[in-house]
């Protein structure tokens, strides 16, 4: 059930830097009630019009992220806590601390935090210009 995807990252085996508050792209800076983000590192992919992105999600206990699609891959790994990941089309894929997931580039998803919330670490990559994640209809 390990799943590489680095929402929340796996695809991570890098070392985590921070990076200028000019380079934060904006989705990874949002605080809600449900979801503090903290932006870790932001990359070029050389030789393509792509860039990495990685942060740290700590949500709160029983919440639902909210339905979003991202134009690139999302890998995960959960550092503290449960989640259910919820991609639409598969089983529900229900997480433990210590393992990873993949979220396909433009899959609607979700997740739902247990009753001690969650806290996860996740990469992303997007086509420069493009904002790291969208709400699903």
């Amino acid at each position: 059930m390990h799943k590489t995807l680095a929402i929340f990252a796996a695809i991570v085996g890098m070392t985590m830097i921070g990076f200028a508050q000019a380079q934060q792209p904006p989705v990874m800076t949002q605080q809600t009630q449900t979801i503090k983000r903290i932006p870790l590192q932001k990359f070029e992919v050389p030789g393509t019009n792509f860039e990495t992105v990685i942060g740290i999600a700590e949500i709160a206990p029983n919440a639902m992220i909210g339905r979003h699609t991202h134009p690139g891959p999302e890998s995960g790994y959960l550092l503290e806590g449960e989640i259910t990941l919820l991609v639409d089309g598969e089983a529900p894929l229900p997480l433990k601390a210590g393992q990873s997931y993949k979220v396909p580039a433009r899959a609607i998803h979700d997740a739902k935090t247990g009753p001690q919330g969650a806290k996860v670490i996740a990469t992303y990559v997007v086509e420069k210009g493009q904002p790291i994640a969208s709400p699903a209809n």
